[in-house]
């Protein structure tokens, strides 16, 4: 009667501690009690049996005596034959093996194979991206799993369909790293997508982990909501001289224009013979009393924070040598005389 509550007792623990026990295959949780049954095993004694194992903890196979010994802390045989696990671990996956005889003089062998597992925290998308430029590559951010057993794997999901790699419009670079320590695994997915000009304006990007053994389900990160920005198609940046092609008189005003149509206005800067102009953002360049100093090349540099520069053309500003003389002296008195002279 005692054995047979407490084999109900251990049926209870199997229960409550979620042991998947089958005929050949189990999967145990890390952590977490294990009860391996011998078929054919009286339950009462006297009992011949032999449980072994061959694990992680172990080089080859491993008998393990009923009576117990120091091997208990890791799995001891129970009075009802069968093999206790306080605490399955990792070392823990391989094979056991029970061979029983019955009274009757039968015997039974129990083969099972175990594999261990660890659930996880809830996988996240850190560092995304606040925006996507359509027509480029854009990074959506990092999806990080923590704390599983056996690895699992990562995938990517938009608007709820999986995402496929091909190198080019969707690419992921993946990490996986295993703690020294515990065994378990951190998994990490960078994504990179380049949308398509006139797509989806607000895609919606998820990540799932999916674990290493069947019949698990997978684990999925809260969803991600971007928006596409599709820019403009840059336009020519032109400079305008007046007066129409920058040339001239000594003491003269030359005006220079600088036309970048982009919105919001972008940042001008002013280049002359190909150095920089330390002069605050402005448009308009104007260059009054132009001297032999202010002779050159020309041009404007137009600086938008989606663009990127863009320089225009260059343009020449000179001086016009008019090479007209004013009237000799002697011409002068002449002049003077005839105005002076009888009529």
């Amino acid at each position: 009667m005692a054995a047979g509550a407490a084999a109900g007792a251990w049926v209870l623990v199997l229960s409550l501690w979620g042991a998947v026990v089958g005929d050949q295959n189990i999967t145990a949780r890390i952590g977490k009690p294990l009860v391996l049954n011998c078929k054919g095993d009286p339950k009462k004694p006297p009992q011949q049996l032999e449980w072994k194992l061959n694990t992680g903890r172990t080089e080859a196979w491993k008998v393990l005596s009923p009576q117990g010994g120091p091997w208990d802390s890791v799995a001891r045989v129970l009075p009802n034959g069968s093999l206790l696990l306080p605490a399955v671990g990792i070392q823990d996956e391989g094979t056991f093996r029970c061979q029983a005889m019955s009274r009757n003089g039968k015997e039974t062998k129990s083969n099972y194979r175990v594999r261990v597992y660890q659930i996880p925290g809830k996988p996240e998308i850190v560092d995304p991206a606040s925006e996507l430029m359509a027509g480029v590559p854009n990074k959506v951010g990092t999806c990080v799993s923590k704390g599983g057993y056996p690895a699992g794997t990562l995938s990517w999901h938009l608007d709820g369909k999986t995402l496929i790699p091909d190198g080019k419009g969707v690419s992921v670079k993946e990490e996986t790293k295993r703690h020294p320590e515990t065994g378990l695994f951190t998994l990490r997915s960078e994504l990179m997508v380049t949308p398509a000009r006139g797509g989806a304006p607000h895609p919606t990007f998820s990540c799932s982990f999916s674990p290493g053994l069947p019949r698990r389900r997978a684990l999925h990160t809260a969803p991600v909501q971007l928006r596409v920005w599709e820019p403009v198609p840059q336009e020519e940046v032109l400079l305008v001289v007046e007066p129409e092609g920058g040339a001239v008189a000594p003491g003269g005003t030359v005006t220079l224009t600088c036309e970048a149509p982009a919105k919001p206005p972008p940042q001008i800067h002013w280049i002359k013979d190909g150095m920089p102009l330390p002069l605050p953002t402005s448009s308009v360049l104007l260059l009054p009393e132009v001297g032999p100093e202010d002779q050159g090349t020309y041009s404007c540099v137009a600086t938008h924070p989606s663009h990127g520069p863009q320089e225009s053309h260059a343009v020449s500003v000179s001086i016009i040598e008019t090479g007209e003389e004013g009237p000799t002296a002697g011409e002068g008195l002449d002049k003077v005389r005839e105005a002076d002279g009888p009529q």
